[in-house]
C-alpha cells in the first residue's frame, strides 16, 4: 500500500490575517474554516492548505472530541501550486499587479517552467508545470 495523494498541506505564518487576505485576494482561494488567532484554512482544488500561527498549533487542543497532536513549524516552508505553462504566464502579470515580486522564473532542464514568490510571511510559494516530476 501506498498514499495516492496528499490531501492537505500545512504552513505555518506570522500573521494570520495577512496570510488570509493575500491567499484569497491574490490567489483566489476560498476559506473554508477559521478560529482567529489560530488558524484559517481554505480549499484548494480537491485538496486543503492549512495555515496556521506556529505559537498556537505547539498547544494541546483541549478538545477530547478532537485530540489533535501539537504541531507546528518554525522558518519558511515551501509550497507548488501545479499550473500549466498558460496559467503560469497568467499569475505571473496577477502576482506583478498585486506587487508580488517573482524571485525566481526559469524552466528547467526538462524544459517545465517555474515561478517563485513569497507569501507575507516569506514562505516560498511556487507554480509549477506538472511535468518538472514527470507528470502530465
Amino acid at each position: 500500500m501506498q498514499p495516492d495523494s496528499i490531501l492537505e498541506t500545512a504552513l505555518y505564518v506570522t500573521d494570520l490575517d495577512a496570510a488570509e487576505t493575500f491567499y484569497q485576494s491574490v490567489l483566489g482561494l476560498e476559506p473554508i474554516a477559521k478560529v482567529d488567532g489560530r488558524h484559517v484554512f481554505f480549499r484548494c482544488g480537491p485538496g486543503v492548505l492549512l495555515l496556521f500561527d506556529p505559537s498556537e498549533t505547539v498547544k494541546p487542543s483541549g478538545n477530547a472530541k478532537l485530540p489533535v497532536p501539537p504541531h507546528g513549524a518554525r522558518g519558511n516552508g515551501h509550497l507548488c501550486f501545479r499550473a500549466n505553462a498558460e496559467e503560469i504566464a497568467e499569475w505571473k502579470i496577477r502576482l506583478e499587479a498585486n506587487d508580488v515580486a517573482i524571485e525566481a522564473d526559469f524552466f528547467w532542464p526538462n524544459g517545465a517552467r517555474s515561478i517563485y514568490f513569497r507569501d507575507p510571511s516569506g514562505n516560498s510559494i511556487e507554480f509549477a508545470e506538472p511535468s518538472i516530476w514527470g507528470l502530465s
